[in-house]
């Protein structure tokens, strides 16, 4: 799955409620696959699924289905009771038949809508042995991304209705009665009766189609390979698709009526990893058909989904439309296709046991990806964009919030929450670091050996960590314990560097970095660290025990975490840094991104002076990497929010931000040129989009002219520009203009253009626009799937006045957010507060309307507030007297 990351709600992740479970505790020990005896489960042991065979037929109109499935059943321990997870069903009848259809008798249903469980109990135990379960019932289409669920759309000829299912984490019991964990993987055939002339989609491609009158026909699809109940997929409407074959393999691309030609580097992209995926897996794709389905609407919980051989995405993450599409938008394309695609394996062939090692899907996938675009678009400097999930992910660990990336996880809204930057973004770094330590032929073969031992089957971590041992002949179990199983961030102080003989060697001290608990006893990690002297050689060594050192030849500065493979902060000492940032411009740019995350989140956590950023900001050459150039942007911007309600002291700062910033627009120009990489076209957008933001007032005209000539001027407004110009003018929209827009998204039939248009009217800085925003958010006008999208943009300006408008109207944004993201959804709206009175806010609606268990992304919102209103008051006045003088 691909997760949304949000400035201010974070990412709301998936909620299904649950009990607690037959636990296992988080796995330390090595294991060769994890075994029914074993295994976490919130179910009775004492049978398991094989095989489903599900008939259902959908109303859309209703929004209701009807269904029978016949679950082929081992019972491994005699029971009179067989009990599935099942939530929001109605039950008609179930019975008991033998292998061979022999009938036994019928079943008394009792459902537990609380721990989502249906309960079959017959009038005698049933033997140790196999049986078919039937079972006839009911169901419901939902508007959000839960279960089975319909999409409402636009288009020329009247509003259209498609049908989609998501059912990661637990949801699939939404949509058929089953073991719904991931452990318990099974067959499927599905069985659809369907609208006659619309285009249904499984897993498998079709192996029968019939007409059966009234309007309707019965597909019937291929019988899949094993599979945990996640995985399923389903989908129907008036869809165009368009395939290549492949390795074997029909890689399809599935749209909206007419919307396959945005789809053509979606499917070119596809068509290209799968047979590299092929090989670096070492494990051909098994299944006959690859399809990438795009739907429109949106999720606060994800953006796309690895269901196997039928990846659904939100449209804005699959296709392009030249009239809005940006550079980053063709990136975000490839890494979404490159990331779900290596789900095919990670996830899908091979599955985690259980939600505790959920990182071995994500983490594995995030890490993929970014190895798939150096390979295929080495111009993109993709290394460069891994330092920016690093940063995430540290931003999260340093807060006394944290977990580790493998964590026990009892009940199901736990599990949800498991779907954070740790797993993510902490689970690539620690990736990418244990390969460089090993090396990557080294990292390849036991990849290759861990996917052919355990495919088709469920793993824990140190299944992972054997193969790549073994493959390695080197020693990382340890090291990935240090960094999976414990929490936090290293701290790598270098406390000495000496030179002689044309050589320097570094002593260290290992610490732990914390934002907010910065007296703690630090935790110890074994930590493989790379160090380059400038102009010199490159060494590396592991730090153990709290202590390290190594030489390097060359007496220049040294860079420490050389590569930016490592996931640890540095600390440098004022001497020592001062000749890095005097040799700034000499790194290679993924050291100068490295050094200058550091220096950032160092500076703000008070290890070192705020102001040391920028420093190094002003030593940054004008000709640097364009990534290198939007992080001082992206600062600035950071900056200039902490002076939110501090009119004087913001004036200044812009007015110094922009003065820096101005040279580089004017060397980029507003007017893309022919043959210019894109990394120019993104810090272009990034540029105009920042000093937008800042007031600039050039920038701010031109954008207005721009968007006033755009009905008469086609190329007013390039379509790679066309968000990041309105984004500017709605950014300060008086309220003409915000009725203009507003018309403009009302009228648009696109749902990828009326989208953004509506999250336009939500970035509105006027706040009696914002508010009106709100209340727009809560009619259907914007469409079930967008509401959510435009709350979280006013937080974006206005997080307490959106936190205590949400509260007032709780029941009714609930209604408009993903069933399974509740949780996190109003909690996140505060997060982006600077007021520490917000903190207790999120805590006390977290106390009045959360489970206990299921408050960890309040808590995380709170802790954010918190970190902020430090910033502001310990960091911000010595960057206020370092603008007064550098000014």
């Amino acid at each position: 799955m691909r997760r949304l990351l949000s400035s201010t709600a974070a990412a709301v992740i998936l909620l299904a409620a649950g009990g607690a479970c037959a636990a296992a505790p988080v796995t330390t020990a090595g294991s060769k696959g994890a075994t029914f005896a074993t295994v976490t489960t919130q179910l009775p042991r004492d049978v398991r699924p094989s095989h489903y065979d599900l008939a259902f037929t959908p109303d859309a109109d209703k929004m209701s289905f009807k269904a029978r499935v016949k679950i082929s059943i081992e019972v491994v321990e005699p029971t009179a009771t067989v009990t599935l997870q099942a939530a929001d069903l109605t039950f008609d009848k179930a019975e008991i038949a033998g292998p061979k259809g022999e009938r036994i008798g019928a079943a008394a249903v009792k459902v537990d809508a609380e721990a989502q469980t249906a309960s079959f109990t017959f009038a005698k135990p049933l033997a140790k042995g196999k049986y078919v379960l039937s079972i006839d019932y009911a169901g419901k289409i939902y508007t959000q991304a839960a279960g089975l669920f319909a999409l409402d759309y636009e288009t020329e000829t009247g509003k259209k209705r498609a049908l989609y299912t998501q059912f990661e984490n637990s949801d699939a019991r939404r949509f058929i009665p089953s073991w719904d964990e991931p452990f318990y993987k099974a067959t499927y055939r599905v069985e659809a009766t369907v609208p006659t002339g619309q285009m249904a989609l499984s897993n498998m491609p079709v192996a029968a189609s019939k007409d059966i009158g009234g309007g309707k026909t019965v597909v019937t699809f291929a019988t899949s390979p094993k599979m945990s109940t996640y995985l399923l997929f389903f989908g129907l409407g008036e869809f165009d698709r368009a395939s290549v074959k492949v390795a074997g393999v029909d890689v399809g691309v599935v749209t909206k009526k007419g919307d396959t030609p945005k789809a053509e580097f979606a499917l070119k992209s596809a068509a290209d990893i799968l047979p590299w995926y092929n090989d670096y897996f070492g494990t051909p794709y098994p299944l006959p058909v690859l399809d990438n389905i795009a739907a429109p609407g949106r999720s606060q919980f994800f953006s796309a989904m690895e269901n196997w051989g039928a990846i659904f995405y939100f449209e804005y993450a699959m296709l392009l439309d030249p009239k809005i599409s940006t550079e980053t938008d063709k990136q975000n394309v490839f890494t979404t296709v490159a990331h779900e695609m290596a789900h095919q394996w990670f996830g899908d062939l091979v599955t985690m046991a259980w939600w505790d090692d959920l990182w071995l899907n994500e983490g594995f996938a995030s890490w993929m990806e970014g190895r798939a675009t150096e390979h295929f678009h080495p111009e993109w400097n993709s290394a460069l964009a891994a330092v920016g999930g690093r940063e995430y992910a540290m931003g999260l660990d340093a807060l006394s919030t944290t977990h580790p990336v493998v964590q026990h996880v009892e009940t199901v809204e736990q599990a949800s929450q498991a779907f954070d930057g740790i797993t993510y973004q902490k689970g690539e770094a620690v990736i990418r670091m244990l390969e460089s330590y090993v090396g990557h032929d080294a990292w390849r073969d036991g990849v290759r050996a861990y996917m052919k031992t355990h495919a088709h089957g469920n793993t824990v971590s140190d299944d992972l960590w054997q193969a790549v041992e073994t493959a390695a002949k080197k020693p990382i179990k340890a090291i990935a314990h240090d960094f999976t199983l414990q929490p936090g961030v290293p701290l790598i102080t270098v406390d000495g560097a000496t030179c002689a003989a044309g050589k320097t060697t570094l002593t260290f001290t290992q610490g732990e970095f914390s934002k907010d608990a910065p007296n703690k006893t630090p935790l110890a990690w074994r930590t493989p660290v790379t160090v380059k002297a400038v102009g010199g050689g490159e060494a590396k060594t592991l730090v153990t025990g709290g202590k390290g050192s190594v030489t390097v030849e060359g007496c220049g500065p040294v860079v420490v975490n050389a590569g930016q493979s490592g996931y640890f902060r540095v600390r440098y000492g004022a001497e020592r840094f001062a000749g890095i940032a005097n040799s700034f411009a000499r790194l290679p740019a993924i050291d100068q991104l490295g050094v200058m995350s550091d220096a950032w989140s160092m500076g703000l956590a008070g290890y070192q002076p705020a102001t040391d950023f920028l420093e190094l900001a002003k030593a940054t050459p004008a000709d640097a990497d364009p990534q290198v150039l939007s992080k001082v942007a992206g600062v600035y911007a950071t900056i200039d929010a902490y002076y939110e309600g501090m009119p004087a002291e913001r004036a200044k700062f812009r007015a110094f931000a922009i003065a820096k910033l101005r040279p580089l627009l004017a060397k980029v120009g507003w007017t893309a040129q022919a043959g210019e990489p894109d990394t120019i076209a993104i810090l272009r957008a990034n540029l105009i989009g920042t000093l937008g933001g800042l007031g600039d007032p050039d920038v701010v005209a031109e954008a207005i002219r721009r968007f006033k000539a755009d009905k008469t001027d086609p190329a007013a407004i390039p379509g790679p520009l066309r968000r990041t110009i309105l984004g500017v003018v709605a950014k300060g929209a008086d309220a003409a203009t915000w009725d203009t827009i507003h018309a403009q998204a009302q009228a648009e039939k696109t749902p990828l253009i009326k989208a953004q248009l509506y999250s336009l009217l939500a970035s509105s800085e006027d706040e009696a626009l914002a508010k009106r925003a709100l209340e727009l958010a809560l009619t259907p006008e914007p469409g079930e799937t967008m509401s959510s999208t435009m709350i979280s943009r006013v937080a974006d300006n206005f997080p307490d006045m959106t936190f205590d408008w949400a509260v007032a109207n709780k029941d009714a944004v609930n209604a408009k957010v993903d069933t399974s993201s509740r949780t996190r959804f109003i909690p996140g709206l505060g997060a982006g507060s600077s007021n520490p009175v917000m903190a207790d806010k999120i805590k006390a609606y977290a106390a009045a309307n959360l489970a206990e268990g299921s408050r960890k992304e309040a808590e995380k919102a709170a802790a954010s507030v918190l970190n902020r209103a430090k910033i502001r008051q310990d960091r911000l006045p010595a960057i206020t007297a370092w603008v007064a003088k550098a000014g």
